[in-house]
């Protein structure tokens, strides 16, 4: 229903932003988006300024305690130091706390700052264009509010970055502190490198657009209204400061055109003789080879933002996203061949992980087991019992990693719920073994999951169970 509902929204949208395409000289008009495109806009928006807004106040709070608690440890070797080193920088906090609880965006200046966000340019660029609508000025205010706060939490991090810098100098003259200074200033800087990335996060979820706001910027952007108010409007404008008559064609009278470019570079690639064509592609080839190698540096390390900041520490990326967000889901199958005890039994399981870091999960899940009968000769579909599961991945080289887990396995049929509640029928196993994961290319599944397992604790079943066990498993 949920699809249905979004299907239509997005026809609405479409149909309506396309008969004002056909209009382009009204840009005055008022464009009738559905109101549910708008309340989309501001869920997204607020949500993620109510997130940004607690961690950035959670994170002032605990680095106020942190230097409060460095400034008692020197006090008492050196009253004088502590305070010159920490005067006033808990009034320091308490003011960006309240500036950050009250900026709202309402002055307007919000520049271009750091990285360029080209979604989110657009975003504020449409909502401005649709001004005369009451919903659209409420979705640009509440764009605005989240905009200042992540400029407020950048203002955050470069003063912390100064408080850091100033410590660390102070702990490099005076060696003989690093002991008594050492452990709590290490902390600081976990802190800053986690809130950083914690920031930058929030950010490319706000720059992240979905299906509906793709294709109302999709049908904007043919709009030649639109195309001129984003010239003059948007964040790259304001950036380039461009002229009001730039359009004018007079205006670029002198300057290079790129036919003229192209002529000048065949006319050097020709004085280079037979190989000067070859020579040039392997340039540039290996000179955008380079340039993606820097990019993808830059990105890891936060360019951008100004983040580039070099952990002495090995980070754990898990802590910076939400519960949700460290969930893994899976499903599992594997059989066990029959005996004289039990026909042939596939077990079906779904589980959900936790990612504890980027290496470890432990999780929980339950599993069906569903009877073939005794060979192909005699098949015969059967309940034949569930269980409960829980596990441990620990991933040890490249996609390698090795699980652990205890099981409880209702081996015997059941019909009602009763049956399930006497634990004597429940039989345990103890799992270890190997697992290897392999990404996929797929759109419902993002792993996949072989796993070879030794139940330890077969040995003592009776009757006993299989020791051996094969999984294939999958990771949505």
């Amino acid at each position: 229903m949920k699809g249905h509902q979004t299907a239509i929204l997005l026809l609405c949208c479409t149909l309506t932003l396309s008969c004002f395409a056909q209009q382009p000289d009204k840009a005055t008009a008022i464009i009738d988006v559905p109101s549910k495109f708008f309340n989309r806009i501001q869920h997204k928006t607020a949500s993620l300024d109510a997130q940004l807004t607690h961690q950035t106040e959670k994170y002032l709070q605990k680095m106020a305690r942190r230097e409060e608690r460095l400034r008692r440890k020197l006090y008492k070797v050196d009253s004088n130091a502590a305070k010159a080193l920490f005067a006033g920088s808990a009034a320091r906090y308490a003011a960006l706390s309240q500036k950050l609880a009250g900026d709202t965006g309402s002055s307007g200046s919000l520049a271009l700052n750091g990285e360029y966000q080209a979604y989110t340019d657009s975003l504020q660029g449409m909502l401005k264009f649709m001004g005369d609508n009451p919903k659209a000025l409420a979705s640009l205010r509440q764009l605005q509010s989240l905009q200042a706060k992540m400029q407020d939490a950048d203002q955050i991090k470069e003063y912390i970055r100064e408080r850091k810098q100033q410590i660390s100098q102070y702990i490099q003259q005076h060696t003989n502190l690093n002991n008594l200074l050492g452990k709590d200033y290490q902390a600081m800087n976990r802190d800053i490198y986690y809130y950083s990335q914690q920031a930058r996060e929030y950010k490319e979820m706000l720059n992240d657009p979905d299906k509906l706001t793709k294709e109302a910027l999709s049908i904007l952007n043919k709009l030649p209204a639109f195309q001129a108010f984003m010239t003059k409007n948007s964040q790259l404008a304001g950036l380039f400061n461009l002229p009001a008559n730039y359009e004018n064609p007079a205006t670029l009278a002198g300057l290079q055109t790129r036919d003229q470019v192209a002529a000048l570079i065949n006319q050097q690639v020709a004085a280079g003789g037979a190989g000067g064509q070859a020579a040039l592609q392997a340039n540039l080839q290996s000179a955008q080879s380079q340039m993606d190698g820097y990019k993808d540096k830059l990105n890891k390390l936060g360019a951008g933002s100004g983040d580039i900041d070099m952990p002495d520490f090995k980070p754990n990326n898990q802590k910076t996203k939400s519960f949700w967000r460290r969930l893994e889901y899976g499903t599992n199958f594997h059989t066990t061949r029959n005996s004289y005890y039990f026909p042939t039994v596939s077990d079906f399981g779904l589980s959900v992980g936790y990612k504890l870091t980027d290496r470890s999960t432990i999780g929980l899940g339950a599993s069906y087991k569903l009877g073939w009968g005794n060979g192909i000769q005699h098949i015969a579909f059967s309940s034949q019992g569930v269980g409960l599961r829980s596990f441990l991945d620990i991933r040890i080289k490249g996609s390698f990693s090795a699980s652990a887990g205890l099981e409880l396995n209702h081996t015997t049929p059941f019909s009602t719920y009763q049956q399930l509640r006497n634990w004597d029928t429940w039989t345990k196993s103890g799992l270890v073994g190997l697992t290897k994961t392999v990404s996929m290319k797929s759109r419902v599944f993002k792993k996949t999951k072989v796993s070879l397992l030794w139940d330890y604790l077969s040995y003592s079943q009776r009757p006993r169970t299989q020791a051996v066990i094969f999984r294939l498993g999958y990771i949505f």
